[in-house]
């Protein structure tokens, strides 16, 4: 394992060393068929952050150059000197592309259906995905949204000339739980121009832990948004789920969504923002009763060490594998349950937004 390491670090510093060594650089169809029997797609490496970007062909290829437990690729940024290197599969990218070409069809058809007042966010979402359909590898939320990002940070009002913001009426409700995925959701919501209101399904400290709560109030409070908790009957779920009889994920889920519906109903609020990754294309924007229901991760093909990335900007307490004290509680007293969440787990890594390697250290927690 240690000479194949070296030998691959060896190969790829040689070939990248030319790419890193001079300001920022693109090049495309790196030819290592000789010596790895591959040819890098694109390498992308930008000189003032100092970030590499290596588009491999396949999950195979992205495989060899991050090497077992990432020591190939955690070597390679030593030799290399870079702040990171990003290793990316071109057959995904190019999952992620059409999925995101479908959802601005979605977008497109319904501007088209929307009020005068309800278009200025949803043109901006438009233009992201193009945004990222244009140039996927190269496309970072910190260099788009550098100066957003700044101003958000420092509690600095937003201006933009190419974009239309809402000051003075909420366009959107975000389901806010406190994590990665949905802090993205509000960060990205409130670039957009939805003025949103953050909305907490609260159900009690056994399903909403007191260290979500905190990065809720701190997100919440930096970007100035207006927050409300709204409490949830979850008695039965609980009691069915500590007795062993159901798994607490789905019944969870579903209260929480029609809890959310009705209070975004009630508030005529025409737009609804979760988290979620998947139901991913067309099925990322639905109408439901009237409320538009986005998931906004989905419809981005955002990843999670994206996600993850931006809500850690923000300096959130982001912690890894499931932050729900009752899913936990249900592994330990019931075993068998383990098996449905690691389903849940694997539906995420099909979909892409789970690393392979990421998928594996959650399966290992809840193992």
């Amino acid at each position: 394992m240690k000479l194949e390491v070296e030998y691959m670090v060896e190969v790829l510093s040689e070939a990248l060393k030319p790419v890193t060594g001079n300001g920022s650089k693109e090049v495309s169809k790196l030819d290592l068929t000789e010596k790895l029997g591959f040819t890098l797609e694109k390498v992308i490496f930008d000189g003032d952050t100092r970030d590499l970007t290596i588009i491999a062909p396949d999950r195979p290829e992205k495989s060899a150059v991050i090497g077992k437990g990432g020591w190939v690729v955690g070597r390679l940024r030593e030799v290399l000197n870079v702040k990171s290197i990003h290793v990316e599969a071109y057959s995904d990218m190019m999952v992620r592309i059409y999925r995101m070409g479908l959802a601005l069809e979605k977008v497109n058809s319904t501007l088209k259906s929307l009020g005068h007042d309800n278009i200025a966010p949803i043109n901006n979402l438009k233009n992201l995905l193009n945004l990222r359909i244009e140039d996927l590898p190269r496309f970072s939320y910190f260099t788009e949204f550098k100066k957003e990002l700044m101003d958000l940070k420092s509690q600095k009002p937003l201006k933009n000339n190419e974009m239309e913001y809402n000051i003075n009426d909420h366009k959107a409700i975000v389901a806010l739980s406190g994590g990665a995925d949905s802090s993205f959701s509000l960060i990205i919501a409130k670039i957009l121009g939805f003025n949103p209101l953050a909305v907490t399904v609260d159900p009690g400290n056994i399903i909403l832990p007191s260290h979500f709560k905190k990065n809720i109030e701190e997100l919440t409070s930096i970007l100035n948004v207006p927050h409300e908790y709204i409490a949830a009957d979850m008695t039965e779920v609980i009691t069915e789920s500590i007795e062993g009889n159901i798994h607490p994920c789905g019944r969870c889920s579903s209260t929480i969504e029609n809890t959310l519906l009705d209070y975004t109903r009630n508030s005529e609020i025409p737009f609804l923002i979760f988290g979620d990754f998947l139901a991913t294309g067309t099925q990322s924007m639905v109408e439901l009763d009237g409320i538009w229901r986005i998931n906004l991760p989905a419809m981005l093909s955002t990843t999670k060490g994206e996600t993850r990335s931006l809500s850690t900007y923000f300096d959130l307490n982001i912690v890894g594998g499931y932050g729900c004290p009752l899913i936990n509680e249900v592994h330990k007293l019931h075993p068998h349950m383990r098996r449905f969440s690691i389903q849940r787990i694997l539906r995420e890594t099909r979909a892409g937004t789970l690393e392979p390697g990421q998928a594996l250290n959650l399966i290992t927690r809840t193992l």
